[in-house]
C-alpha cells in the first residue's frame, strides 16, 4: 500500500510523502522518515510495515490533538493517510472532525471494518490459517485425535468461518454465535463412532460460549484497555477431552498469521488502496475512506466506516456452511 502511494504522489500527483513511525506516536513525537520511490524499492513481497505500528493515540493525551496540528505546520502537510483498523481509522474519524484532514486506508486481518468488504491483510491470514489446518489433518487422522485450532478474530470470525470451510473442519466457533460445549461433544461423540476418525475444531480466539455452561480463560488487559486474547481454544480441547475422552490437542496460530510473504491478492488489493488514496488526497476528498465494493474501488466517509459493531460474519452464511457439520 505504501509503495503503490508513494508512487503514484512522486510520479503522477508530484507530491512529497513523510511517514510517521510507529503510527501515530510518531506523529506525536515527531518521529518521521521521508519516503519517496527509491526508499520503498523491494518493499512489495513484505508482510507487516515498514514504518511499525502501536495502539497510541492522539485523543490519549490532552495536548495530543495540538501536536498533530504541529505536525502538519512543521512537515507542510495536506493531510494524513491513515491505514489502519478500528482503532487507527476512529482516530482519523475524529480527528477530520476536529478539522485535520485525513483519508483512511483499511488494514486489518480481522476484515471487520465496515463499508468495505475487504481489507487487505485478511487474505494472508486466511492462507496461514488454512494451510495449517491442512497439515493437522494428517496427525488427526494418524492418532485418531481431536485437533483444536485457534485463530485470530477478537471480535469477528471472518478467518475462522473461511478457513474452517477451506480446510474441511468438522466445526467452527466464532465470536457472533456462542456456542454449547455439549453441543460440540455430542457431534465429535458422533463422528467418531461412524466412519471419521479424526475432527478439526477451528476457532475464533474471541469465541464465548452459551453464558454459564463453561468457565472462560482470565484474559490480561494491557494498558490500553483490551484484552489480550489467546486461550479459548485450550479451554475447549480440555473440555472435548474431559467429556468425551477423545484424545484432543491444541494448536494456537497466534502472531504467525500475521507475518510472512502476502499473497497476491492481497497485494494487488494493497496497490489499488494505494493508488486510491493518492488520488483522493490529490484531489481533497478529506474524510473519506478507500473501499472494496464488488471488485470496484470506491470512496465512503470515514463515518461509515465508524460504527459502533464492528462488520461480523453473515449470520445465514455461517449457519449454511458451520452447522450443518453439527447435526453429523
Amino acid at each position: 500500500m505504501i509503495r503503490a502511494l508513494v508512487r503514484k504522489v512522486e510520479r503522477v500527483h508530484h507530491g512529497e510523502i513523510v511517514g510517521f513511525r510507529d503510527a501515530w506516536r510518531g506523529v506525536l513525537e515527531d518521529d518521521y522518515v521521508p519516503l519517496d520511490v527509491e526508499r520503498c524499492r523491494g518493499i512489495l513481497p513484505r508482510g507487516g510495515t515498514i514504518l511499525g505500528t502501536s495502539r497510541v493515540q492522539p485523543y490519549q493525551r490532552d495536548d495530543g490533538v495540538d501536536l498533530v496540528r504541529a505536525a502538519i505546520e512543521r512537515h507542510r502537510l495536506d493531510g494524513f493517510v491513515v491505514i489502519g483498523g478500528d482503532g487507527s481509522l476512529r482516530a482519523a474519524y475524529d480527528l477530520q472532525r476536529d478539522g485535520i484532514p485525513c483519508i483512511g486506508v483499511p488494514k486489518t486481518i480481522d476484515n471487520d471494518i465496515a463499508a468495505t468488504e475487504l481489507s487487505f491483510g485478511f487474505d494472508t491470514a486466511l492462507h496461514v490459517a488454512t494451510a495449517a489446518i491442512d497439515r493437522l489433518h494428517t496427525t488427526a487422522e494418524a492418532h485418531d485425535r481431536v485437533m483444536v485450532v485457534e485463530v485470530m478474530g477478537r471480535h469477528t470470525g471472518h478467518i475462522a468461518v473461511r478457513a474452517g470451510l477451506a480446510g474441511g473442519a468438522a466445526m467452527t466457533l466464532i465470536p457472533e454465535v456462542p456456542f454449547d460445549i455439549e453441543q460440540v461433544c455430542a457431534a465429535i461423540e458422533r463422528r467418531h463412532a461412524g466412519n471419521d476418525y479424526a475432527s478439526i475444531v477451528v476457532v475464533a480466539e474471541g469465541a464465548l460460549p452459551v453464558p454459564g455452561t463453561m468457565e472462560m480463560p482470565e484474559y490480561e488487559v494491557d494498558r490500553f484497555g483490551h484484552q489480550r486474547l489467546g486461550g479459548i481454544g485450550q479451554r475447549i480441547g480440555e473440555e472435548i477431552e474431559g467429556r468425551t475422552g477423545i484424545e484432543t490437542r491444541v494448536t494456537t496460530l497466534g502472531y504467525i498469521q500475521r507475518g510472512g510473504t502476502p499473497t497476491a491478492f492481497d497485494r494487488v488489493l494493497a496497490s489499488r488502496y494505494g493508488i486510491a488514496a493518492a488520488d483522493a488526497a490529490a484531489a481533497g476528498k478529506w474524510g473519506s475512506m478507500v473501499a472494496l465494493r464488488s471488485d470496484q474501488i470506491v470512496l465512503v466517509g470515514l463515518e461509515e466506516a465508524e460504527v459502533d459493531e464492528p462488520q461480523g460474519v453473515d449470520i445465514d452464511f455461517y449457519e449454511t456452511v458451520a452447522k450443518p457439520f453439527f447435526a453429523r
